[in-house]
């Protein structure tokens, strides 16, 4: 099997290394039972997942104690519980700039650290530079807080590709160390940005890998929505156009999953776990059973043959010119 296939994976040239398969906590947490969290955790760290995504956002429960950061509380919390080791482990964050320039990346850094528990972060991502800011103030500044030891590695969240030749560029000028990591929507009909020449092409340049996002489409690949009634939190969205190519390939997908035997989603991560470009596929469970079903697509990998591949690869994907 090819080595592109095996955990661990580099960060692009960090130095860092992840598992293939990732998990991120984006709305999940605070919505769950405590034990259930934790639970679900320990179920990642059982099945190999070294790489845990967390973010701060708003509040929508109505419930907790912080309008905003809540959900970096409950995943620091969740962590310790489940007996993970912070050595042992790769975490990411995210600077969104919601208040800059009052609050400056380390303060934003800070902040979140202290909300966690944590004395620092492996990963961390920075959106798109917000008005008035440059990118080489923003290259300079997460320069910053890598030498100050609060993060190892930074990585950009749904740039553009000329945004992302823009900061490499001026890494290189800063003498910063370059982004090692994008995290970018990718899935079977979602080929774009990953696959576009341009942007392959500003990754490999820059030395970042993909860390791929949104690849089970809301849970629509999955299959869980073709029975109607079906609840859930793309459940409001089956009838908006811009669904539909997901929903006609979860009809495929079935159909392969029951020839090879295995699940929809699992397959629906093979297809971006499988790509050369992609150092870890990152997804969200709502149950330890849900981790261990997913994690399914990296053993998968090493039974699919090339034309079961190619099969995969020809759901979803985009009718070529005539």
């Amino acid at each position: 099997m090819p080595a592109r296939y095996l955990d661990p994976r580099s960060l692009g040239r960090s130095g860092i290394e992840v598992s293939a398969l990732s998990l991120g906590s984006w709305r999940t947490y605070e919505r769950l039972p405590a034990d259930t969290g934790t639970a679900i955790l320990r179920a990642a760290r059982d099945a190999g997942i070294t790489f845990f995504d967390d973010a701060r956002y708003n509040d929508e429960t109505g419930r907790a104690p912080l309008p905003t950061g809540y959900s970096e509380v409950v995943f620091g919390n969740l962590f310790r519980g489940a007996g993970l080791r912070r050595d042992e482990a790769v975490v990411a964050n995210k600077l969104w700039w919601e208040f800059w320039p009052e609050q400056s990346a380390a303060a934003e850094l800070d902040a979140s650290l202290q909300r966690m528990g944590f004395d620092y972060v492996d990963l961390i991502y920075a959106s798109e530079p917000p008005p008035n800011m440059s990118v080489a103030e923003l290259v300079a500044a997460v320069g910053g807080l890598i030498a100050a030891g609060k993060a190892r590695a930074w990585g950009v969240l749904n740039w553009p590709v000329s945004t992302i030749s823009q900061a490499a560029g001026a890494a290189a000028g800063l003498s910063v160390p370059p982004p090692c990591a994008a995290q970018l929507p990718y899935s079977l009909v979602r080929r774009s940005p990953v696959q576009d020449a341009e942007m392959a092409r500003a990754l490999s340049e820059a030395g970042a890998g993909v860390v791929a996002s949104f690849c089970l489409e809301g849970g629509v690949l999955s299959g869980k929505y073709r029975e109607q009634g079906t609840a859930g939190r793309a459940a409001a969205t089956l009838t908006e156009p811009r669904v539909g190519p997901a929903i006609a390939a979860a009809v495929e997908l079935a159909g392969l999953a029951d020839r090879l035997e295995t699940s929809p989603a699992a397959l629906a991560l093979a297809f971006p776990l499988a790509s050369r470009a992609v150092a870890s596929v990152l997804f969200g469970a709502t149950s330890p059973e849900q981790v261990r079903a997913n994690y399914a697509a990296v053993s998968l990998l090493d039974r699919l043959s090339q034309a079961d591949l190619d099969d995969l690869s020809r759901i979803g994907a985009a009718p070529r010119p005539a």
